[in-house]
């Protein structure tokens, strides 16, 4: 008869993480499966919340925790949204309409970022520590309580209730623009250049094109200066390894979409 295995040990890479395992269970704690979800998705972030419990006996388990959690994701958008597109495509949409806010989305698109690289062998599963890991997988359980709750409601022209997704373009633009003007610049990315962009040029540039389509529109040369800022940011999204500096310039992104999503002819 061959003796049973042992029970597993502390994965030395997580030494500096908690003093044991029941450490893990606090730091999984506030990750709570929203009760409104369905089976597959309460399954799937079950299981992940699961796995980054168990990444203190096999470190890896913490980037195969925030990869499941990205079905549950998909799922929400794809239904809530009523389409079906690649995740980031879903992000964007949403971040677009304002189901999602912009920080969250671009906490949410370094996940998706992280899976991508996994799948095109890019990194392994050992690239991601159980700490960004419980980061990570917050603004997934976040991001799905927050699409299968209620709808939150705003108020119409009319005074009555509306949903976020019908909310005009410019309120939302407005909107936007405003708490991106309250956000506080990264200061450890003041003349920082990447990528050939200085970034504290970008955010000036992108806030100046999007004051001028709130106030009168922009002309043909602010559309294409606009176009080109997207480029840039579109350019910078994976080389910023800054969670805020991410969040920052994620948001931005999301405020120069809108701004020129007004000047896209509607599809006929």
């Amino acid at each position: 008869m061959k003796p049973l295995p042992s029970a597993p040990l502390p994965d030395p890479r997580n030494r500096c993480l908690v003093p044991d395992y029941e450490g893990m269970h606090v730091l999984v704690a506030e990750l709570v499966v929203p009760g409104d979800a369905s089976m597959y998705v309460m399954s799937a972030l079950e299981t992940s919340r699961e796995l980054l419990r168990h990444s203190y006996f096999r470190y890896e388990f913490a980037t195969a925790a925030v990869t499941h959690s990205l079905f549950a994701l998909e799922h929400v958008l794809a239904e809530r949204l009523a389409v079906k597109e690649p995740l980031h495509a879903l992000i964007e949409r949403a971040t677009d309409t304002g189901l999602v806010p912009a920080d969250l989305a671009a906490r949410l698109d370094r996940s998706r970022q992280l899976r991508d690289e996994l799948t095109q062998g890019a990194v392994t599963s050992a690239d991601l520590n159980p700490t960004r890991g419980i980061a990570l997988l917050r603004a997934v359980f976040d991001a799905v309580t927050l699409l299968v709750g209620p709808r939150p409601a705003a108020q119409g022209a009319e005074g009555e209730a509306a949903d976020p997704g019908t909310e005009p373009l410019e309120a939302r633009l407005a909107r936007l623009a405003e708490e991106h003007r309250r956000a506080l610049y990264p200061d450890s990315f003041r003349g920082v250049d990447i990528g050939g962009v200085e970034l504290i040029l970008l955010d000036a540039d992108v806030a100046g094109l999007v004051h001028t389509e709130l106030n009168g529109g922009l002309d043909d040369n602010g559309i294409a200066a606009l176009w080109g800022c997207i480029a840039d940011l579109d350019t910078l999204e994976p080389l910023i390894d800054s969670e805020y500096c991410a969040s920052y310039f994620g948001r931005l992104r999301a405020l120069a979409r809108l701004a020129v999503a007004r000047h896209i002819p509607a599809a006929t």
